[in-house]
């Protein structure tokens, strides 16, 4: 007889490849349609308007696709055993697992700005060559049974993860802006790239699950990992091409090693613009609310399941579905940007801006409601399609996000304060665990469902309200 969580699954990947087929539909319709209208205009985030070959759009995506479903494959193959290598393999007490994790994200945190300005000064190809570089070190790191090592390896971890989530977004924008793919074109890619992350979460988790029951180690998956990474650096070298922030390639000497003036004039531009306030508001709300989430689910399961602990929970099962139900949430989003009406020639306004704010109001209200469902239900059921709601705006909040900082940031400081946006992410998620998460799950979930709920009546009433008067920001791209 077929269990409960094994039946969602089911029903969950039957309803992706239906979606799947829905949204592939939906982009062949537009794409015939644009070729018989021949208004194939380019609506760039930035400033242009030139006509994108199509062959350049496609090299643009596989280029950038390839190197995100291995970078993301690295990272998701670490994921599952991080905690089980330390606490089960080491034997190290709870509250040491805890001062690693913490040191990871304190590193992601402190260095974050600095990668950012580092990515935009000296070259975002650079940087993501770099994060393979220092990524493999720390998966070199974690296999050494001994703590100064095992910290080395969290505090690279941590520099590595800043750049993962900066520079490499950084780098597709600035190189879509450069070809002047149109912003519709470029929702696209966000989206793609979102469901190839779903893809590739699921089978790392089969992955690492063969790879510790062949090996009797958890320390394996880590060992792929590094493995992946090394491939990601060949891949990134031969086939990407270099480009920076306003100033970024000069050869001239800097004597600025930590880039305060740069830092703070990237916070002057934060401070003076309400827009980027809320984007960064979003970002710490949604993104804090999903990294304590991932400590949360599986205690919060089974504390609502009447079997546990007489019958284990199928966790396997149980993330593959929310790995589903965060592609279902990237192909809605790309099914609702491919219906979406084009904006019209010559017009001021910019309706992605305005679609995509609405989508960002519209993911976190969803996100804030399903996280208090999840506490105020005792039904394991009720909990676990809470949770898979949530997962889906996940899906649906990556591309959503990536436009929105597309649209409003201009090239010259992209990746800087794309960085500056995690550090009060980072701030928020330490203070959480120190506070002790396991042991107040209803208040943490509480008030990640309440800061969603204001991310969301902020960027309704400011990102919404604006977004007609809003003009993109002007462009200081360098060749490729």
């Amino acid at each position: 007889m077929v269990g409960f969580y094994e039946l969602q699954l089911i029903l969950l990947v039957i309803s992706c490849l239906v979606f799947l087929l829905l949204e592939r539909h939906a982009s062949s319709r537009k794409r015939a349609a644009a070729a018989a209208s021949k208004d194939y205009h380019a609506d760039r985030l930035e400033n242009g308007g030139t006509t994108t070959p199509v062959n350049a759009l496609a090299t643009l995506t596989r280029q950038y696709l390839v190197v995100y479903a291995i970078v993301m494959g690295a990272d998701w193959l670490q994921g599952p055993y991080v905690y089980s290598l330390y606490r089960e393999q080491y034997g190290m007490p709870e509250r040491m697992v805890a001062v690693l994790f913490v040191t990871g994200f304190m590193s992601a945190g402190l260095t974050a700005p600095l990668v950012g300005v580092w990515a935009d000064q000296h070259g975002r190809k650079k940087l993501c060559l770099v994060f393979c570089i220092t990524y493999t070190f720390a998966c070199f790191c974690i296999n050494v049974r001994y703590l100064p090592v095992l910290l080395i390896g969290r505090v690279t971890a941590g520099v590595s993860t800043s750049i993962l989530y900066s520079a490499f977004e950084s780098w597709l924008i600035s190189s879509a802006n450069s070809l002047t793919i149109p912003s519709s074109d470029l929702s696209t890619i966000f989206g793609r790239a979102t469901l190839v992350n779903g893809f590739v979460a699921t089978g790392a988790g089969v992955a690492s699950n063969q790879l510790v029951s062949l090996t009797n180690s958890f320390a394996s998956p880590f060992m792929a990992s590094g493995g992946l990474l090394l491939l990601a650096y060949l891949v990134i070298k031969a086939s990407w091409g270099e480009n920076y922030g306003g100033g970024g390639g000069a050869t001239v000497a800097n004597t600025d090693l930590f880039q305060l003036k740069r830092l703070g004039q990237a916070w002057r531009i934060v401070r003076d613009d309400p827009l980027l306030l809320v984007i960064g508001l979003t970002q710490t709300c949604f993104e804090g609310s999903m990294y304590l989430f991932v400590f949360l689910w599986v205690p919060s399961l089974q504390e609502a399941s009447p079997s546990f602990p007489t019958v284990a929970l199928p966790l396997g099962y149980i993330f593959s579905s929310f790995m589903i139900s965060m592609m279902l949430g990237s192909l809605l989003y790309t099914a609702v940007c491919s219906y979406a009406p084009p904006p019209a020639p010559g017009s001021p306004n910019d309706s992605s801006l305005t679609l995509h704010a609405k989508l960002s109001s519209l993911v976190c209200a969803v996100s804030a409601l399903a996280l208090a469902v999840s506490i105020r239900s005792d039904s394991e059921k009720i909990r676990f399609w809470a949770f898979c709601a949530f997962e889906a705006c996940v899906g649906m909040y990556y591309p959503v996000q990536g436009m929105l900082r597309g649209t409003l940031i201009a090239n010259e400081h992209r990746a800087t304060l794309s960085a500056l946006f995690r550090v009060p992410l980072n701030v928020f998620v330490v203070v959480s665990l120190m506070t002790g998460v396991s042991s107040a799950r209803d208040a943490v979930l509480s008030a990640s469902s309440l800061m969603l709920a204001f991310s969301a009546l902020m960027t309704a009433f400011i990102v919404v309200a604006r977004a007609d008067d809003v003009a993109p920001p002007e462009t200081n791209l360098r060749p490729a």
